[in-house]
């Protein structure tokens, strides 16, 4: 009996899937590959194609810094919209389909105000998938399967985008570098199927839950004031502002240097970089997703943040590629916990609200506000001072993010959901 290799990789994600899951599990572990696949084309392999095509750190970083500009400012409004649309999955198709028009405008042209655009769309394209994915897995699977769930999503986009990250960097070693954008277009085609192979009827039968995601009719209008104005998400956003901060621009910055050292082989560490952290998501998430609905979401999100100071003291230290991938190991651990834990605390917070999307939204704008100023200072700094400078001031926004996390973020776990001496409903392969 001949088997094809597609017949291969169902089989390998199947066993580690688990068992049967619920209603459009299947699709949704599917949809979280696919995504993870697109997206991967963006980012790193951007700095690595923009300087192949002389470019400039600062005009690298400026490139950067428009899309996450755009995110910022898209995300509150996309989360509304995420929140009054009923079918959630038109939210993904609509991003899905703005992803895949920027990494064709990329492919094709290479000059500022292309680059610019293409970041833009793609920034406005991320708003609408973040919260939309969201949604549909917190209407699918219920509140309590939630947090596991989540670690299931993570670990699924993980494994997409490791095998991503491969296949871009083999096409951008020895295709061009173009070639990365033209796959991440056409990853957006099984990702689209996948959206539609999702139940339509995708509002969960629990009243609560159908609350937590879709707003009534005539719900009061302070309940949106209430929602941004709490103070566990005002501290969480805070946390993540700083997060993003040390974060976002360390592995472009990481990708200039080795397009320097690697050369011709740059996409492929650029590749592996990418990779060795997904890896590490792949193998955590699920058990995040477990702890933190057993020893709550404060502990864990200690642990993430810590990863960043040391990783920043890593990469301003190590010259070597292959050093450079193994510092990567410690993104995957803070990918990890941040991956599961941003919808999970959003769905705390809103719970009973009808504003889930809305949140997940303010959160996103937290991450661009973190992101932009990230890519921008960064990328200010390493071009005027140099890389290892622009590493060691990331570590100590790291460090601060830790401290941050430690004294002013509360724990947000719902105590009433799982009562002393019982545990977490089993997810039942979902």
């Amino acid at each position: 009996m001949v088997v094809s290799p597609a017949s291969g990789w169902r089989a390998a994600l199947r066993a580690l899937a688990g068992p049967s899951p619920v209603p459009g599990g299947r699709a949704l572990d599917w949809l979280n590959f696919f995504v993870a696949d697109v997206q991967t084309g963006f980012g790193p392999f951007i700095a690595v194609y923009l300087t192949g095509n002389k470019w400039t750190q600062g005009q690298i970083g400026v490139a950067l810094s428009v899309g996450s500009a755009v995110t910022m400012l898209a995300q509150v409004p996309a989360g509304a919209l995420v929140d009054w649309l009923p079918r959630k999955r038109l939210a993904a198709v609509l991003g899905l389909l703005a992803v895949a028009g920027s990494a064709v405008l990329l492919a094709l042209f290479p000059a500022m105000l292309p680059v610019f655009t293409a970041q833009a769309l793609h920034g406005f394209a991320t708003c609408m998938l973040v919260p939309a994915i969201a949604a549909i897995t917190l209407n699918r699977v219920g509140r309590q399967a939630f947090a596991e769930r989540l670690g299931r999503n993570a670990r699924f986009a993980a494994i997409g985008s490791a095998v991503g990250a491969a296949l871009m960097g083999a096409c951008g070693t020895y295709v061009s570098s173009a070639a990365v954008f033209w796959l991440a277009a056409m990853f957006s085609l099984p990702a689209l199927l996948a959206v539609r192979a999702i139940p339509r009827h995708e509002v969960a039968a629990d009243p609560e839950l159908a609350a937590a995601v879709t707003p009534a009719q005539g719900r009061p209008r302070h309940q949106i004031r209430d929602v941004l104005t709490d103070r566990r998400l005002l501290a969480f956003a805070l946390c993540l502002v700083l997060f993003q901060l040390a974060n976002a621009a360390m592995l472009p910055i990481a990708a200039t240097e080795v397009t320097r050292q690697a050369g011709n082989s740059a996409n492929l560490v650029i590749a592996a970089c990418l990779m060795a952290p997904q890896a590490v998501v792949a193998l955590l998430s699920p058990w995040v997703g477990r702890a933190a609905e057993r020893v709550g979401r404060r502990t864990l999100l200690l642990l993430g943040f810590a990863m960043l100071p040391l990783r920043g003291l890593l990469l301003a230290t190590l010259a070597n590629p292959g050093l450079i991938v193994g510092a990567q190991v410690l993104d995957g651990v803070a990918g990890a916990v941040v991956g599961v834990l941003v919808p999970l605390i959003a769905a705390d917070i809103t719970r009973g609200t009808g504003r889930f999307n809305l949140c997940m939204g303010s959160i996103g704008l937290a991450v661009g506000v973190g992101a932009t100023l990230s890519t921008s200072l960064a990328g200010g700094l390493a071009g005027r001072f140099g890389n290892s400078v622009a590493f060691l001031a990331l570590t100590l926004a790291g460090a601060v993010a830790v401290l941050t996390v430690a004294l002013l973020m509360p724990e947000t776990r719902p105590e009433r959901l799982y009562p002393a001496g019982t545990k977490p409903l089993p997810l039942a392969g979902a």
